[in-house]
């Protein structure tokens, strides 16, 4: 296992965590996902005040006796924001409980995805003040953010040096968030990935046609070469649910130099066949459609459609299309079903694309039961 330092905490990281929120099933279970990950190498352990059991399940395998001291290791839970102090002060103690320490060594912000919360973390009196009153006692060592949001309110929260690292969607599929990725760079900020093999594509069920294009190698161990050849990102989440989930990783846990020339020639391959197959309806990903008068997140809409279609990459655009208008601000925006041709995208698209009828043609793709996050 390759370790990285996480920006300015100067905590060094093993480049894959184990995200918790999916050990939700039993504690004996969860128990043994945090022994498997440790025996793995993974000394992060990331967990959050909203995944259910999942503080007191990662608590309870700290309690019985690790394979490692707990100074050894890493432990990361998140809080969502609050408009005032006080709420924010009651929730991290009541985090340190579940978790059964006396600190954690980072503490993310969970969810800083609309403009309104980043104005309850700039606010002189917000949940900032609590936050900070943590770090002085020693109950929290440093302090980061996770996000869901669009790319210019994570700009903006990186901006206001208020942070040590971000947890942040940036995938190969989904290279919209490459500038907060440089920025949190430039700002010596720690870069942790969210769950690449699940929300970067479902790559561990890929379907036969992605998998043939990138013969040789699996698609989720590009997409993790794809990540870890970036030296500004320090570690990947892997989600498991079980023991068994690990088992994945292999040795791609200790390959992290600049991708191999036969891993570029199978990017560029992925790149010339969406490019062949959408041909003229091949959405840029610009967002210069926006904003759309119904709310109708185009850009994402449309990137899914396009994996959809140049990679039957159907499973995992239902998967997310169907979690819109259910999701909240994890995953806003309304269905593309809801279009009224108004035709205000139209001549702001630098393709010139056909946007109302290729929502309609997504919508008719993708719909389907809907989907709501995972703890909810």
């Amino acid at each position: 296992m390759k370790f990285r330092r996480f920006g300015r905490t100067n905590l060094n990281l093993s480049v894959f965590s184990l995200g918790t929120m999916r050990c939700l099933v039993a504690e004996e279970i969860a128990f043994q996902t945090v022994q498997r990950a440790i025996a793995l190498g993974i000394n992060h352990l990331e967990t959050a005040r909203g995944y259910g059991k999942s503080e007191q399940y990662l608590g309870a395998a700290l309690r019985s006796g690790l394979a490692l001291p707990r100074e050894a290791l890493i432990i990361t839970t998140k809080i969502c924001p609050t408009p005032n102090p006080d709420d924010m002060e009651r929730q991290i103690d009541e985090s340190l409980q579940r978790l059964g320490v006396d600190y954690v060594d980072a503490l993310a912000i969970h969810g800083l995805n609309t403009w309104e919360h980043l104005a309850w973390v700039e606010a002189p009196n917000g949940c900032m003040k609590a936050v900070e009153a943590a770090i002085a006692d020693g109950r929290v060592r440093h302090v980061g953010f996770s996000t869901h949001g669009f790319l210019d309110v994570i700009v903006r929260a990186i901006a206001t040096d208020q942070f040590e690292f971000v947890n942040l969607h940036y995938y190969y599929f989904f290279q919209r968030h490459a500038p907060a990725v440089a920025l949190a760079h430039a700002k010596d900020l720690g870069v942790f990935i969210i769950s690449p093999a699940d929300k970067g594509g479902l790559l561990y069920t890929p379907p036969e046609l992605l998998q043939e294009l990138c013969h040789p190698f699996s698609p989720l161990e590009l997409t993790y070469r794809f990540l870890l050849s970036n030296p500004h990102i320090t570690t990947l989440s892997i989600g498991a649910a079980n023991p068994e989930e690990l088992d994945c990783l292999g040795a791609i846990a200790d390959q992290n130099q600049p991708l191999s020339a036969p891993e570029q020639a199978v990017f560029e391959r992925l790149q010339q066949h969406q490019a062949q197959t959408l041909a003229t309806e091949q959405c840029s990903q610009c967002y210069a459609c926006l904003p759309c008068p119904e709310a109708i997140h185009i850009p994402e809409v449309l990137r899914l459609r396009n994996l959809s279609l140049a990679y039957d990459m159907t499973a995992y655009g239902q998967y997310r299309y169907r979690m819109f208008e259910n999701a909240g601000h994890w995953f806003p925006g309304n269905k593309a079903s809801r279009c009224t041709d108004c035709g205000e995208c139209l001549p702001r698209c630098p393709e010139k694309l056909d946007i109302p009828r290729l929502l309609r043609d997504a919508d008719q793709r993708l719909n389907g039961q809907a989907r709501r996050r995972l703890w909810e």
